[in-house]
């Protein structure tokens, strides 16, 4: 039986691969919205809505939702219901290591949720009211 050699890759390669990496990470923050009303109610998400780390400044912007309506348009939410989407944003700073996600909106308030502390694993569960 033939030997299978592994195969060796340039350690230059090797580091641009890895840098490469570091810059496609992306932070996935799964969403409940809780409506206590007994009628139903709206919600949408906003393209200006951000992962902002605490230290730097250095913000992570929102590049694909799911399961909710962004700006103009809306999502309706069942009375008295928990309602779940999903925010995926670009890489929070490598060095990062607490962040809010803040989402500027020109009516009314928006959601803001603070001093999240950075886990291993880039995701996240908020729960939005």
């Amino acid at each position: 039986m033939p030997t299978i050699s592994k195969p060796i890759i340039a350690p230059e390669i090797l580091s641009q691969i890895q840098e490469q990496f570091e810059q496609e990470k992306q932070v996935i923050v799964h969403c409940c919205f809780q409506n206590n009303y007994t009628l139903g109610n709206l919600v949408r998400i906003w393209p200006s809505t951000f992962l902002v780390d605490k230290f730097t400044g250095c913000s992570s912007k929102l590049i694909f939702w799911e399961n909710i309506a962004v700006f103009p348009y809306w999502t309706e939410v069942p009375p008295v219901k928990e309602y779940s989407f999903t925010l995926i944003f670009s890489a929070l700073p490598k060095e990062c290591k607490v962040f809010d996600f803040v989402e500027e909106v020109i009516q009314g308030s928006g959601f803001l949720v603070t001093d999240i502390e950075r886990n291993e694993t880039d995701v996240y569960t908020l729960k939005l009211t």
